[in-house]
């Protein structure tokens, strides 16, 4: 038997491997587009195969496709949507930049697989009674508003199922750390420089609200996401051959079945012409990232030793880290949430700059969607899985070491901030130098010069009053 059989498009006839689900416009795709060898990410074409089959009942309510091809093209889409047919879409990421040939891909698996199930088989497209890619499984549809609203799609799924989740997860753990640790004073650093106490539960508290802000962050770029859906656009964002309840109806369904807030953008044409909100929702996965790089860097910095650097926090060992140096275990999970900021403040200049006019956006359509959507699912979910790693191999075991923050907090020379108040600036500051040369504390050079009594002494430089306001 042959390895491949003949079929056809508007261009003239293809070879497609016998036993793809696929068609001539998609074998030529793949032959044009050797860039990446990386295809359209699976959740851009699980958000087709629901994107279909919601057009579909969309067609079937209006009565605008009969009976028999919708509940086969939904069946077929569904199949799509579960991810059994992730072989079937070869389609490389640097593809025409509508995401036309992913469209044209979706349409020709789909309907395929409802002429298999309607009894046609594979390949039988134009036969009498069987579905036709373009005039049934993408009726009411144009590539220029489906592959912008599977991208919608799939970037809502993410957040919700994935991202969100991990960020409360962090979000939860960090708050938990905090008031677990809030009796425990450490010395305090700006400038890298030491500074007046604060307790370690005040630190993981602003490390807790951060994450707790990126939960909010998160949201905020899935409510965008989903009040702009471009389908009911077409060609051009004028709706041309679409029924004009169509996209309503495909934003219902969709929101049925994901348990999401669809909505049909309130202008089509600036839906279709820009990325606008991708660029905003991206904003905020980048905010996220700077965040989680701000407390997986200080938990490094804090843990940092254990005999030469600071040690007041012990991280859990996760993996030898040196082959040349025997003992020696490094902050890894911190190391790698620091790279996944970078790489997503990279996806966000790709995202901003798809988005451009000129470069992506550029009269009624964006040419660069497939990219823009492959930077920010990739953003999601390095965020997502960073975020739990952090949960998981760095928060669950991080300890404390409580006698090595006293120790450190006593031998800081801001300590003598509580006393400028009684003694005034220049002369703490003055107490602080010689302090500093000569080896002694300011606890100890106070007692020796009998600045203060004893007892009013320690009450000035009592760390844990250090932390608070005081009248």
């Amino acid at each position: 038997m042959s390895d491949f059989r003949i079929e056809r498009d508007t261009m003239g006839e293809m070879h497609v491997p016998a036993d793809a689900l696929y068609g001539a416009s998609t074998a030529r795709a793949v032959d044009n587009f050797p860039i990446s060898l990386e295809p359209v990410p699976a959740a851009v074409i699980h958000a087709f195969g629901h994107l279909k089959a919601a057009c579909a009942l969309a067609n079937l309510e209006l009565g605008k496709l009969d009976e028999r091809r919708a509940q086969a093209i939904i069946a077929a889409a569904e199949d799509v949507a579960a991810g059994r047919q992730d072989d079937h879409f070869p389609v490389d990421i640097y593809q025409t930049g509508s995401g036309t040939s992913t469209n044209t891909n979706a349409n020709e698996v789909i309907a395929n697989l409802a002429n298999d199930r309607l009894g046609f088989g594979v390949g039988a497209k134009g036969k009498e009674g069987t579905v036709h890619p373009n005039d049934h499984v993408n009726m009411g549809q144009s590539s220029n508003d489906t592959f912008p609203t599977a991208m919608h799609i799939a970037a809502v799924v993410a957040v919700a199922r994935d991202l969100i989740p991990a960020l409360q997860r962090l979000h939860e753990d960090l708050a938990a750390k905090a008031r677990q640790w809030d009796s425990i004073v450490k010395i305090g650093r700006t400038h890298l420089m030491d500074a007046t106490p604060i307790r370690v539960g005040q630190v993981f508290s602003g490390y807790a609200a951060q994450a707790e802000y990126s939960v909010i962050r998160a949201s905020r770029a899935l409510k965008r996401l989903e009040e702009n859906m471009p389908i009911g656009g077409t060609a051009v964002g004028t709706g041309i051959n679409t029924h004009p309840k169509f996209a309503a109806k495909v934003c219902a369904a969709l929101s049925k079945k994901l348990g999401a807030k669809f909505a049909e953008a309130a202008n089509h044409p600036e839906a279709q012409a820009a990325k606008d909100s991708f660029v905003e929702a991206h904003g905020e996965l980048k905010t996220i990232a700077v965040s989680l790089s701000k407390i997986a860097s200080d938990i490094r910095l804090l843990g940092s030793g254990p005999r030469c650097g600071i040690f007041e926090l012990s991280l859990p060992a996760t993996q030898p880290g040196s082959s040349i140096m025997p003992g020696k275990v490094n902050p890894v999970i911190c190391e790698s949430a620091m790279q996944v900021a970078c790489r997503v403040i990279g996806n966000d200049v790709t995202v901003s700059t798809a988005a451009l006019g000129g470069v992506g956006s550029l009269f009624e359509l964006n040419v660069a969607m497939p990219v823009l959507i492959d930077a920010f699912l990739e953003s999601v979910m390095l965020l997502a899985n960073m975020t739990n790693v952090m949960v998981d191999k760095l928060l669950t075991g991080l300890e404390v070491n409580e006698e090595h923050c006293r120790q450190l907090i006593e031998q800081s020379l801001m300590m003598v901030t509580s006393l400028a108040p009684k003694i005034g600036y220049e002369k703490a500051a003055a107490f602080a130098k010689e302090a500093f040369d000569s080896g002694k504390t300011i606890r100890e050079l106070c007692r020796e010069r009998k600045v203060l009594p004893d007892s009013e002494l320690n009450d000035a430089l009592d760390p844990l009053k250090m932390t608070e306001p005081r009248e």
